[in-house]
């Protein structure tokens, strides 16, 4: 008997047409329930929302977008529409560092939604009951731990629940425990690919087969690298804490673009500026509103995620929606000169260059009144020691970054390990201006 090639066939192939039919009725639903959270009885009250609003999946343009700062003026629970003391079992927030944090609050059906998902996802990628899945994830609110570890279990995979950071560990559960899935952010991925090389140990020699990446914007060549380096299959993932964490959208195992759920997720994207819908194929905000969540409905949240719809359909023969890779998000764009800039726009060139090492840092800082980008970043160990050929090697680097972001950055090739590394998502900009 063949091995199937979908979690839930009939919901990852359906027809558009019973696709839409099926968001529109989780629409409704959602927006009745909704109505019920302190926050969207105001909202629909002041915009005239009513039980009959909703007639078609184009009519979610009557309704309000929700924000990060709804939630966090609502904060806690503001926004919950359910029942908490009978039904509320786990809450989640956000990793903000100011301010109040996004919250958001489950219920039981919530949580076995959220982890049928992420099965389905680790499926889409090969992974099967008889793997062996270890989580370098942050377990606690962070989503990203305990968002795998139920979807893994639900899955009926082995799961090691080993949790960030500690990368000899990491490596000693994999080499030990056979480890054949990994999920790890992009830039952690790299840290332990060194640590490999660090410890004598091929990932080559080991049982490691697929890694599962997400959580920070990353460009196709740094997952060709990581690819490179340990030896695997690396799948991108996308999910965020407001979306229930993991398993929102992931690629197949055509690595071209990410399939987007629509059965439990509204997908639009919209121009951030004008906030009117683009055309399919073009690059704007990711807005999102949830379809099958109970006690916390999220209704056209401004995700500030940009990305695009993918055009055409997907040879595995799934028919929901592809999203393209997070491109960034538009509060992390900065302005340098009149000039709009985004930080994996300088990834991208830099990981062309063998004699790079992976770590690098920006930081943008007012010189003489005027605004200044230096790029600092890390050789590698196939880097010479000639200065003759270094200063020639920063020099190219410095005029593909030129024709990349069309201004002149200060680099500054830098000593292996001698920027700060980190096992958590990288800090990749540092802006020190006056006026920012």
């Amino acid at each position: 008997m063949s091995t199937p090639l979908y979690w839930e066939e009939k919901i990852e192939t359906m027809s558009r047409k019973e696709l839409e039919n099926l968001q529109l009725q989780r629409l409704k639903k959602t927006v009745a329930t909704a109505a019920q959270a302190p926050f969207y009885q105001k909202i629909f009250a002041d915009h005239h929302i009513a039980e009959d609003t909703i007639q078609s999946i184009d009519d979610i343009r009557k309704l309000p977008f929700t924000t990060k700062a709804d939630m966090r003026a609502y904060y806690p629970f503001g926004l919950v529409a359910g029942d908490m003391k009978a039904d509320g079992v786990r809450i989640h927030s956000s990793s903000g560092t100011t301010g109040n944090p996004t919250v958001i609050v489950h219920s039981q059906h919530d949580l076995d939604s959220w982890a049928n998902l992420v099965a389905r996802c680790l499926y889409m990628v090969g992974i099967r009951k008889t793997d062996v899945f270890q989580n370098s994830s942050g377990y606690g609110m962070f989503t990203g731990g305990l968002g795998f570890q139920y979807g893994a279990e639900r899955l009926g995979a082995l799961t090691v629940p080993a949790a960030a950071g500690n990368s000899k560990r990491q490596i000693k559960f994999i080499t030990d425990f056979h480890t054949t899935a990994l999920h790890a952010i992009p830039s952690y991925a790299i840290r332990l690919a060194e640590v490999f090389q660090e410890e004598g140990i091929d990932p080559a020699s080991t049982t490691l087969k697929t890694l599962v990446i997400g959580a920070e914007p990353h460009t196709d060549e740094q997952r060709k690298k990581i690819e490179q380096m340990l030896g695997v299959k690396a799948y991108n993932s996308f999910g965020m804490s407001e979306m229930n964490g993991p398993g929102v959208a992931f690629e197949c195992t055509e690595q071209n673009g990410m399939h987007f759920w629509e059965d439990c997720f509204l997908v639009e994207i919209i121009d951030p500026e004008t906030e009117e819908p683009l055309p399919e194929g073009e690059v704007g905000e990711l807005v999102l509103t949830t379809l099958d969540r109970e006690m916390m409905p999220l209704i056209r949240y401004r995700t500030r995620d940009l990305t695009r719809i993918l055009p055409g359909k997907c040879p595995c023969g799934r028919t929901h929606i592809r999203i393209d890779r997070i491109k960034g998000r538009s509060d992390d764009m900065f302005i340098i000169k009149g000039v709009n800039i985004f930080p994996m726009q300088i990834e991208k060139i830099l990981l062309q260059f063998p004699q790079l090492g992976n770590n690098y840092l920006i930081t943008l800082e007012t010189i003489n009144n005027q605004d200044e980008i230096i790029v600092e970043v890390e050789l590698s160990d196939l880097s010479t020691d000639n200065y003759i050929e270094l200063e020639q090697i920063r020099k190219n680097i410095a005029h593909r970054l030129r024709d990349e972001i069309l201004v002149n950055p200060k680099l500054k090739l830098v000593k292996k390990g001698s920027l700060p590394q980190s096992e958590g998502k990288a800090v990749r900009v540092n802006d020190l201006r006056d006026n920012k």
